[in-house]
């Protein structure tokens, strides 16, 4: 929860942990409490999984990473992007089993957007050099997008103004830091900075501004 520290999480290298339901479980990335407050996690539904209805203090952000997760109001198969603000509740489940990227607690105040973007069936827009991207929220400051890198794609060195955070979703993303696979979480504080390049086709979740 310190967010002035660079942190990077391999999550395919974590182990399962138990969550509130006996057939849903984490890997716990961020957490201001034990089921309360700010949080980052991978989820996992078992096939047939169930979780009981609750509401979105400050909000909740989902990304299905694999499966389908559903709830009262639809399915959401892979690739789903889903924004649930203050006020809105639902009973989530699984029939076949998911994986989610979900973060509770930190949507601004005045950010009441409810969204649903099958990403799958969304057109990729150009970008700078060779990259392309599919932009999926905004507000004031904070920028949620998906981007994705061509092979042998090299980056501008640029300075993070609010901090960035990146889900790495395919391929391998690297920087003069380190590589990060599939999988990789990588959260980096106000004014930090990269130079950041691929050897190869790579596809990353990426959110900015919200780190002030």
């Amino acid at each position: 929860m310190d967010f002035t520290q660079r942190l990077v999480m391999e999550t395919e290298q974590m182990q399962w942990s138990a969550s509130p339901s006996p057939t849903v479980f984490r890997k716990r990335l961020a957490r201001a409490e034990a089921e309360q407050g700010h949080a980052t996690s991978i989820v996992k539904y078992e096939p047939g999984a169930t979780f009981k209805t609750h509401h979105h203090p400050k909000g909740e952000e989902i990304l299905v990473l694999d499966g389908v997760f559903s709830d009262e109001h639809g399915d959401y198969p892979a690739g789903t992007y889903l924004r649930n603000p203050d006020g809105t509740s639902h009973a989530p489940f699984s029939k076949k089993g998911c994986v989610l990227l979900v973060k509770l607690c930190q949507f601004q105040d005045t950010d009441t957007a409810q969204i649903k973007i099958d990403t799958n069936n969304t057109p990729w827009r150009p970008g700078i050099g060779g990259l392309e991207v599919m932009p999926l929220h905004n507000h004031i400051h904070e920028n949620t997008a998906l981007v994705k890198w061509p092979k042998g794609e090299i980056f501008q060195p640029h300075t993070h103004f609010g901090g960035e955070e990146i889900f790495v979703l395919s391929g391998t993303f690297k920087d003069e830091n380190g590589n990060y696979p599939k999988g990789t979480w990588i959260r980096s504080p106000h004014l930090s900075s990269h130079h950041p390049y691929v050897d190869e086709e790579t596809i990353i979740w990426v959110k900015t501004g919200h780190l002030t």
